[in-house]
């Protein structure tokens, strides 16, 4: 079966063997940060709908968890907010009844946390990896520019509210950009909203690919093991240089051997490859570190963006 909507297992930096499920189209977001390595949302809205079918996601799921595939988490994520599709709740709902042995976790920008009717549709999630990137309403607009109504201190509110209503585990990230909110004033604005927040982790990240805007660059490791240590007695850990420890899972010889015939070609951006193959983004990138994991490929950064080809 061709999957449109699972995408992986993919090899994950935090969470192992991940299946991803992607509820939303490219791109439709609440938000378009600065860094997001997806590229920028071409559809920034608020508005929740069942963007991909319930009947379409739960055919996929079946389909694929029939054989009971070894997996660490299935995983709420990919081309936008999965949160906005107002049908994640039935999603939750069916994994938990039909395949139990599965954990759940949900990657999100925690823009719809502060809506109690959303917390209530995920909070059977067993780990939540929502953002928080701006404890002031300045920083927050700078780096993720969401909709105009959704504001900083909602957001954190809604972060409090999920963390206390459901049993759910909390790993918390925040992406630092040099001089933008790595600052005194923000870290510790920052570090008053975690601690009413609670989370059982802080991740701290900064950038692995190229992000929306050529300006952004990467935070040294050196100032972020320093916000760590800013952070503390907070549960603070640097996840940027993380590397994914292990195999990667279900890594097809033929798919490998098209996109290096694709590449032999032309050098090609990721868009470029996802359209050409007909592969999720997060598909080609989990190839592409594979490839490039074995000397196969490499990337260059040109004006028009970063294009891979065979070495």
């Amino acid at each position: 079966m061709q999957y449109k909507h699972l995408f992986g297992p993919v090899p994950s930096r935090r969470l192992g063997v991940s299946l991803g499920v992607d509820l939303v189209p490219l791109k439709y977001c609440p938000m378009n940060c600065v860094y997001c390595e997806i590229g920028r949302t071409d559809n920034l809205t608020m508005e929740r709908a069942e963007y991909v079918s319930y009947d379409a996601i739960v055919k996929e799921l079946r389909e694929y968890l029939a054989d009971s595939p070894y997996l660490d988490y299935i995983t709420f994520s990919g081309a936008g907010e999965p949160t906005l599709n107002s049908r994640i709740g039935d999603i939750v709902t069916f994994i938990k009844q039909e395949f139990p042995q599965y954990k759940l976790a949900l990657i999100t920008n925690s823009a719809f946390l502060p809506d109690k009717q959303l917390r209530d549709e995920v909070n059977q999630v067993d780990l939540i990896l929502p953002s928080l990137d701006g404890a002031s309403e300045r920083i927050f607009k700078y780096i993720n520019r969401p909709k105009a109504e959704l504001k900083a201190e909602d957001v954190i509110q809604g972060l409090i509210d999920f963390r206390n209503e459901s049993k759910a585990e909390m790993w918390l990230e925040i992406f630092f950009l040099p001089g933008v909110n790595d600052t005194k004033d923000e870290l510790t604005l920052l570090k008053t909203a975690i601690e009413k927040i609670q989370p059982d982790k802080v991740q701290l990240n900064s950038l692995d690919r190229p992000g929306t805007e050529k300006w952004v660059i990467k935070e040294s490791d050196e100032q972020l093991e320093s916000i760590a240590k800013f952070l503390s007695p907070l549960p603070a850990e640097v996840i940027t240089r993380t590397a994914f420890k292990g195999e990667f899972p279900n890594i097809n010889a033929k798919t490998e051997d098209r996109i290096l015939s694709t590449l032999q070609r032309r050098p090609c951006t990721v868009q470029d490859l996802t359209t050409i193959l007909s592969l999720h983004i997060n598909e080609i990138n989990k190839y592409l570190a594979h490839l490039e994991s074995k000397n196969l490929v490499t990337k260059n950064e040109e004006k028009t963006g970063i294009f891979y080809s065979v070495v």
